[in-house]
C-alpha cells in the first residue's frame, strides 16, 4: 500500500476513534454583568462617573504565567457599561507607577513587549469567533479578529472605536468606547462570549479572568466567560457612509510632474446586526503602507500578507483548511488589485457577509479596470460558507470565479473540515481536519486537485503535529497562492517545552520538525529536518537557541539564484546551523541577531540577521534591520545585503508620524515610504504619504528615481 493511502486511512482511524469523546466539552462559565446606562460617559483615562461606581464586575485576575492557578501579584479591576449604541470598558491595573513598561502610542502596536489588557467579546457565543481589543499604559490601541479558531489573531483588521489610559500613583487606568456598529452580533441571544487578560511585562506575568492555562490562548473564545445583561442594541438604519478624497502628485526621472485627483466611495449598510451589506466605488488603497523587502535564495516566491482595509473585514471567514500555511491559499485577496507589483483599479466591489444560526458565509465580486499592456477588464468573485458543527469544529465550501487576466473559465473550489477541541484528556488541544480543492482554466491540464490531512496538539509542554498534502501538477488557482505544485508534501513535529525549577530559566524548547517532498510519483525532491537540541528563555525575557537542520534539494533543472550564479541540476545535501540571541523586548534597547552558517548546495552561505528596537521615549521609536547573505559555489561567490530602518513620532494615539526606509544591492535602489495619519475623529483620518525612491547606478553614483506626494482625506458618516 503506498505511503499516501497509509497516510490518509491512519487519520480516518484516528478522527473515529476520538471523535465522541471530544465533540462536547463541559465547563462551567464565570459571568460578568454589564451594566446599563443611558448617561454619557467621558473618556479620559479615569473611572471617575457614577456609572462606573454602580457598576459591578471583576475584581480579580488569576495568575497563568508563570504560575498557572496562582494569585496575581497585581489586582486589576474590570467592569463594562452599555448603552443602546456604545460598550463601555473600563480597566484598573494597581501597579507602581515607576516600574510600567509601556513606549508606544500609536495605533496598531503589537504591544508584545510592555505592559497591557487585552480583551476578546464572543458576540455570536459560538466558541470559533470573536473581535480582539487591546490597550497599553499610554492609550495605544490594537484590535485584530480572531484567526485559526482562536489559534492566531488577525492585526491587520482595523474597528473604529475610542481608548484613553491614565497612569497615576495606585498604576494605570483605561476607559474603552467601542461602537456596537463597528461589531457583528447575534441579536437573538442575550449574552456573549468575554475574557480578559493583563500582560506585567517587567515580571513576564499573564493574568487572566477565566482560561486558566497555558496551553489555551485568549482568542480560544469557546473557553471564554459570559457577558450578561446586554441591552437591546439601536443600530439606527444601519448605513455607514465613507467618502474619502485622495490628491496624488507624482514624477519620475523619465515623466514630468503629474497631478491626479481621486475620489472613492463606500457604503456599508447593516441589513440585520449579524448580516452586513459593503459596496464600494473607485476604490483606493493609497494610504497602504509599503511591503517590507526579502531576500530569497529559493526556487519559490514569498508570500506578503494583505494590508488593504476592504479585504480585511470578514476575512476570518475565509479562513480556508487546517494545516495549508504558505504552500496553498486557495483566495488570496492581494490577486484583486495588483498584478506582478502594479495596482490594478477596483472600479466597484460589493461584499456580503454574516452569519445565519450557525452557518458562516460571505460573498465579494469585484469588477477590475484595464491596464493597458498588462490585463483588461474582468469581474472577480469569492464565496465561502462555513457551518459550525459541535463546541469547537466547522465544515464548509469555498468557490472563487474569474481570473485577474482574463483567461476563459476560470475556477476555484473546494471543501474542508476541521475538528477542535480544547477538552481532549480533559483540559488539552487538539485538532484533526482535512480539505480538498479543484480548480479550471482553459489553459490548463494535467492534474488540477489538491488534498490535505493533518493531525494537531498544540500545548504548552508538548506540541506535536503530522500533516500531508497533495497538489496536483496543473493545480493553479487564478485567485490563489500555490508556490510549488506537483508535489507530495510530508511534516512531523514533536516540540517538548518543559518548565524547570530553575530559578533563571523560564523554559527550555526541544524542538524538532521534519518535511519531506516529493513528486507525484513518490520520487524526493526535497527535506529538511530542523532540530533545536539547545533552546532556553530566561526569567528575564532573553532567550538563546542553537539549531542544526539537515537539507537536501534535487534540481530537476539548473537554478540561477542570483543573477550570473547558476546551480547545475542533480541532488544537493547538506547541513545548516543556527545561532540566535534574543533580547527582552521589556527593555528600551532590544534586539536579535541571528547567524544560520554551514553547508550551501554545492558551497557555504552565512546568513546573519540584526534586529534593533530602540524605544528612548514614548513619543520616539526606532527599529533597524539588516541582512546579508555570503554565498561561496563553485558557480560563483554573491553577497546580498539588505537594509530596513523605521522611525516613529507618536505624538498621540491618534497622530503619528512614521518613515520606513529600504535599501537593498540586488536593486540597488533605495526607498522611503514616509506616513503621517492623524485620527481627528474616531470616524475620520487625514493621511499625508511620501515616497522617494534613489537608485545607486554601476558607477556608484546616487541617482533620484522618483517621487509622490499623496495627500488623503476619509470620514463616515454614520445613520
Amino acid at each position: 500500500m503506498k505511503l499516501t493511502n497509509r497516510f490518509i486511512l491512519f487519520f480516518i482511524f484516528i478522527l473515529l476513534i476520538l471523535l465522541p469523546g471530544f465533540l462536547f466539552g463541559q465547563d462551567q462559565k464565570p459571568v460578568i454583568k454589564a451594566q446599563q446606562i443611558t448617561g454619557k460617559i467621558s473618556l479620559n483615562g479615569v473611572l471617575d462617573e457614577v456609572e462606573w461606581e454602580q457598576a459591578s464586575g471583576i475584581k480579580s485576575l488569576t495568575m497563568v504565567e508563570p504560575e498557572t492557578g496562582g494569585t496575581a501579584s497585581l489586582r486589576t479591576t474590570v467592569k463594562i457599561l452599555m448603552d443602546k449604541r456604545n460598550i463601555y470598558v473600563g480597566i484598573i491595573c494597581y501597579d507602581d507607577p515607576e516600574n510600567i513598561v509601556a513606549y508606544s502610542k500609536a495605533r496598531d502596536s503589537e504591544l508584545r513587549g510592555e505592559d497591557y489588557v487585552k480583551f476578546v467579546f464572543d458576540t455570536y457565543l459560538d466558541g470559533r469567533t470573536g473581535f480582539i481589543f487591546a490597550v497599553n499604559p499610554f492609550g495605544s490601541r490594537y484590535d485584530a479578529l480572531v484567526a485559526r479558531i482562536g489559534e492566531s489573531e488577525n492585526s491587520n483588521w482595523d474597528a473604529v472605536w475610542s481608548a484613553k489610559a491614565k497612569i497615576n500613583e495606585n498604576g494605570w487606568s483605561t476607559e474603552i468606547s467601542i461602537p456596537v456598529k463597528t461589531l457583528s452580533f447575534n441579536k437573538n441571544i442575550d449574552e456573549w462570549g468575554f475574557n480578559i487578560e493583563r500582560k506585567i511585562q517587567r515580571k513576564l506575568e499573564v493574568d487572566r479572568w477565566t482560561a486558566i492555562s497555558r496551553d489555551i490562548r485568549l482568542g480560544q473564545t469557546s473557553n471564554a466567560g459570559l457577558l450578561t445583561n446586554l441591552p437591546d442594541f439601536n443600530l439606527g438604519i444601519g448605513l455607514i457612509v465613507r467618502g474619502s478624497s485622495n490628491l496624488n502628485f507624482s514624477n519620475s526621472v523619465d515623466s514630468d510632474l503629474k497631478t491626479k485627483w481621486h475620489n472613492s466611495l463606500d457604503l456599508t449598510e447593516r441589513f440585520t446586526p449579524d448580516i452586513t451589506g459593503q459596496l464600494t466605488v473607485n476604490t483606493d488603497f493609497a494610504e497602504t503602507e509599503v511591503d517590507s523587502r526579502r531576500t530569497n535564495l529559493t526556487r519559490f516566491p514569498l508570500f506578503y500578507p494583505e494590508k488593504r482595509d476592504f479585504f480585511l473585514q470578514g476575512a476570518d471567514i475565509y479562513e480556508f483548511g487546517m494545516g495549508l500555511g504558505y504552500d496553498i491559499i486557495p483566495y488570496f485577496s492581494r490577486r484583486i488589485g495588483l498584478y506582478k507589483g502594479q495596482q490594478v483599479p477596483l472600479l466597484v466591489g460589493g461584499k456580503l457577509d454574516g452569519k445565519v444560526g450557525r452557518t458562516n458565509f460571505s460573498g465579494l465580486v469585484t469588477h477590475m479596470g484595464e491596464v493597458d499592456s498588462l490585463v483588461p477588464k474582468t469581474t472577480l468573485g469569492v464565496a465561502r460558507v462555513k457551518q459550525n458543527i459541535g463546541k469547537e469544529s466547522n465544515f464548509g465550501f469555498l468557490t472563487t470565479l474569474g481570473d485577474p487576466e482574463g483567461r476563459e473559465n476560470s475556477f476555484t473550489a473546494g471543501v474542508d473540515f476541521t475538528y477542535k477541541t480544547s477538552y481532549f484528556r480533559g483540559d488539552k488541544n487538539f485538532l484533526i481536519g482535512g480539505w480538498g480543492l479543484v480548480n479550471n482554466r482553459d489553459s490548463l491540464s494535467g492534474d488540477k486537485s489538491a488534498f490535505g490531512v493533518s493531525i494537531d496538539y498544540p500545548n504548552d509542554l508538548w506540541d506535536i503535529y503530522a500533516g500531508y498534502k497533495r497538489i496536483g501538477n496543473s493545480f493553479d488557482p487564478s485567485l490563489g497562492f500555490v508556490p510549488r505544485k506537483g508535489v507530495n508534501m510530508y511534516r512531523l513535529g514533536v516540540d517538548f517545552m518543559p518548565r524547570p525549577n530553575i530559578s533563571f530559566i523560564r523554559q527550555f524548547f526541544f524542538e524538532s520538525s521534519f518535511r519531506v517532498v516529493t513528486d507525484l510519483s513518490n520520487f524526493w525532491e526535497s527535506y529538511r529536518f530542523f532540530m533545536a537540541p539547545f533552546h532556553f528563555k530566561l526569567e528575564s525575557g532573553d532567550r538563546f537557541e542553537f539549531n542544526v537542520m539537515p537539507v537536501g534539494e534535487q534540481l530537476k533543472e539548473p537554478f540561477e539564484i542570483v543573477d550570473g550564479v547558476v546551480i547545475p541540476a542533480g541532488p544537493y545535501h547538506w547541513m545548516r546551523y543556527r545561532v540566535e540571541l534574543e533580547t527582552a523586548s521589556k527593555r528600551k534597547v532590544n534586539g536579535q541577531i541571528t547567524w544560520w552558517f554551514g553547508g550551501f548546495y554545492n558551497g557555504t552561505l552565512d546568513q546573519i540577521e540584526l534586529q534593533l528596537f530602540l524605544r528612548p521615549f514614548s513619543f520616539l521609536n526606532f527599529e533597524l534591520s539588516f541582512e546579508r547573505n555570503l554565498g561561496y559555489l563553485p558557480e560563483g561567490d554573491f553577497v546580498q545585503d539588505l537594509w530596513a530602518g523605521r522611525i516613529m513620532l507618536n505624538f498621540s494615539s491618534d497622530l503619528q508620524l512614521s518613515s520606513f526606509i529600504q535599501y537593498d544591492n540586488d536593486s540597488r535602489n533605495l526607498g522611503s515610504n514616509t506616513r503621517l495619519r492623524w485620527t481627528f475623529s474616531p470616524k475620520g483620518d487625514f493621511f499625508v504619504v511620501y515616497n522617494h525612491n534613489m537608485i545607486n547606478d554601476i558607477t556608484d553614483r546616487w541617482g533620484y528615481q522618483s517621487n509622490q506626494l499623496i495627500l488623503k482625506l476619509t470620514y463616515a458618516i454614520w445613520l
